[in-house]
C-alpha cells in the first residue's frame, strides 16, 4: 500500500480543501517554520486512527478542528481523506483504496472505508503487516 494522495479539509491550519499529491518519487516535504508541515503529519496519523489528542499536538480532540481567524469563520468538521495505491496487499479491495475520518465539534468521530462508513478496528486491520498505521515510522 502507497500513499497517492491525502485531502485535508478543516484539519488545524487547513480552512479550504486541500489536496497533496504523493508521486513515487517524493522524497520529502519542505517549507518555512509555520507552513503546516507538521499538519500534513498530524493529518495522516489522525486519518489512521490516532486516538491521543496530546500526540497530534493538540489538548482536545476538538482542537484540530479549524478555529477561525480574524477574516475567516470557525468550521465545524474536520475531515482526511487518504487515498493508497492497493500493491495487492488486499486483492479483495480495488486498486485505489481511500480511508476518511470526519471528525465534528460535538465530539463525534466517523471513519469510512471506500466511501462506506466503518470501525476504526476495519482501518486499523486494514494496514496490518503493511508497515503503515497511526504508530508507524513509515512517516516521519
Amino acid at each position: 500500500m502507497r500513499l497517492n494522495q491525502l485531502e485535508i479539509s478543516g484539519f488545524k491550519s487547513f480552512a479550504r480543501s486541500t489536496i497533496l499529491e504523493f508521486p513515487e518519487t517524493l522524497t520529502g516535504v519542505v517549507g518555512p517554520n509555520g507552513s503546516g508541515k507538521s499538519n500534513i503529519v498530524d493529518a495522516f496519523r489522525w486519518v489512521l486512527g490516532e486516538q491521543s489528542p496530546t500526540m497530534l499536538r493538540s489538548g482536545r480532540m476538538e482542537d484540530i478542528i479549524f478555529s477561525g481567524t480574524a477574516t475567516r469563520r470557525r468550521l465545524n468538521i474536520a475531515q482526511v481523506t487518504a487515498y493508497f495505491e492497493n500493491d495487492g496487499t488486499h486483492p479483495e479491495l480495488p486498486t485505489e483504496v481511500s480511508v476518511t475520518r470526519r471528525l465534528d465539534r460535538d465530539g463525534r468521530s466517523e471513519y469510512f472505508l471506500n466511501g462506506s462508513k466503518c470501525r476504526l478496528r476495519d482501518i486499523q486491520e486494514l494496514f496490518w503487516d503493511t508497515g503503515l498505521g497511526k504508530g508507524s515510522y513509515a512517516v516521519i
